[in-house]
């Protein structure tokens, strides 16, 4: 490569770098992460960006809502850029270099093309997208249910007892109305939640029950693909025809008119009597992005939270995957000390803990020695260090406390004495003493110059507080939590 062609390059990448700057400073990070976090600069020709994304649901969905925004932000950085290209890149072989496009090649029919000014050439159109995501064929179409996600292979603890209890019920009512509907799973990342959804799913269509199982993006493509193709009353119909309709991640959904054609289906269904499963991250009243009608809708059913792993949970799935490993390999032997000293190493996840197992069965297949207390903790370092408890800021302690306590900031920081403002101040304070490092004067000057004897005479009265009010106690055990997730 030429220095003029590599420091044009570079050039290239310098002003996206900025163009992804600007995105996610106008729009946000959690939408920014959500939608452009994989999207790339493939190449620049002829006053045409070429971008690329992994999947025809994201393509879709930013041609659709932010394709002008994006070509506005190229402009103000790179002006001679005239218009955007969103192609769809290949998963095969994604770590070479992508291919550059000649100029004067025809356009594939699955990319789409934004010009500024009179320039602009017209959209060609979106290839549909293959049966399986529009949602026909066997069982309906849908994602695919994970063959190993089943009942059987769920391990029962004392944090997803209830959980499990009522997806089982689910599973296997048949006489009557469907029940608790909807069921509403909600947990963090790796709990089981997904498991009991793939689970309830598999013994319902063993029992020759119609079943679609969908994650939110595969819903929002299927529901945008059939606006384009006008064929959305077929897919409405589609949806409202089955026995059971599981919806996976809907805190991802986005969009009025998407949400609006989610919540008809829900009543739909639920008036008919058929069956709903929905998981989250969290309950139905934090979907803030959600309308409120469907919010309501979710809530109306039973709404189960999946705790997080306790030591013995943790335990027994390390140890049921061991044993399904040894029928692979044989000489596979993880002493019942070092799955002690696992379990209590890892606590984020269920995820972490599968990833612990392929690091000690990987160390015992390639070095050919014993799995040893000392060989465990090198090879899930990585694991352990990446769970290190968050960082929490004093700022985000009084803005939490705040909204919780239905005040605001600033009166929390103010001079006020009222009842309704001393005892979130002084919440506030006590979090901030045992969650961050700051010294009582420095966390003294964060309240708003105090001195600090105030911060210890509100630390001391939180902490008798806390053992005399179960209530109180409970709130703030909370805050912890969502201050530390």
């Amino acid at each position: 490569m030429s220095s003029i062609a590599a420091s044009n390059e570079q050039t290239a990448s310098d002003v996206w770098v900025r163009v992804k700057r600007r995105l996610r400073a106008e729009l946000g990070e959690d939408i920014f992460a959500s939608w452009f976090g994989r999207l790339e600069l493939d190449a620049i020709t002829d006053g045409c960006a070429y971008l690329t994304v992994p999947t025809r649901f994201l393509k879709s969905w930013i041609e659709s809502h932010y394709s002008d925004r994006v070509l506005t932000l190229y402009r103000a950085e790179s002006p001679h850029v005239e218009r955007i290209t969103i192609g769809v890149r290949s998963t095969v072989g994604r770590d070479a270099a992508p291919a550059r496009r000649a100029p004067e090649a025809p356009r594939p029919s699955n990319v789409t093309t934004l010009a500024a000014g009179p320039a602009a050439e017209p959209k060609p159109l979106v290839a549909p997208a293959p049966a399986e995501e529009r949602g026909e064929g066997s069982d309906l179409g849908g994602a695919p249910l994970d063959a190993r996600l089943t009942f059987d292979t769920f391990i029962i603890g004392r944090s997803n007892a209830l959980a499990h209890a009522a997806a089982d019920r689910v599973a296997h009512h048949q006489a009557g109305p469907a029940l608790y509907n909807p069921l509403y799973l909600h947990a963090g990342v790796g709990l089981g939640k997904t498991h009991l959804l793939h689970a309830i799913g598999h013994e319902m269509r063993a029992q020759g029950r119609r079943v679609i199982y969908l994650t939110a993006d595969r819903f929002m493509y299927g529901f945008v693909a059939s606006l384009k193709a006008q064929t959305s009353l077929a897919f409405k119909e589609r949806l409202r025809g089955i026995d059971l309709l599981i919806i996976d991640d809907v805190q991802f959904i986005q969009g009025k008119q998407i949400q609006q054609e989610f919540g008809h289906t829900l009543n739909a269904l639920i008036d008919a009597g058929r069956q709903i499963v929905v998981a989250a991250d969290r309950p139905p009243a934090d979907l803030e992005s959600l309308d409120e009608r469907v919010r309501s809708r979710l809530a109306g059913g039973l709404v189960v939270e999946v705790g997080a792993l306790d030591e013995a949970l943790r335990a027994s799935i390390l140890t049921t995957r061991i044993e399904a490993l040894k029928t692979v390999h044989p000489t596979f032997d993880v002493s019942p000390n070092v799955v002690s000293y696992v379990a209590r190493a890892i606590t984020a996840n269920g995820r972490d803990l599968e990833g612990a197992v392929n690091r000690l069965l990987a160390h015992a297949t390639l070095t050919g020695s014993a799995i040893t207390l000392e060989t465990a903790e090198a090879a899930i370092r990585d694991l352990v260090r990446n769970r290190e408890p968050k960082r929490v800021k004093i700022e985000d302690i009084q803005k939490l406390v705040a909204s919780r306590y239905n005040v605001s900031r600033s009166d929390i920081l103010s001079e006020r004495r009222t009842a309704a403002v001393v005892r979130p101040r002084q919440i506030a304070m006590y979090l901030s003493k045992v969650l961050t490092l700051r010294s009582l004067p420095e966390i003294g000057r964060r309240f708003g110059g105090r001195d600090h004897t105030t911060v210890l005479h509100a630390v001391r009265k939180i902490e008798k507080a806390l053992g005399e009010d179960n209530a109180l106690n409970d709130e703030v055990e909370l805050l912890k939590r969502m201050l530390q997730e």
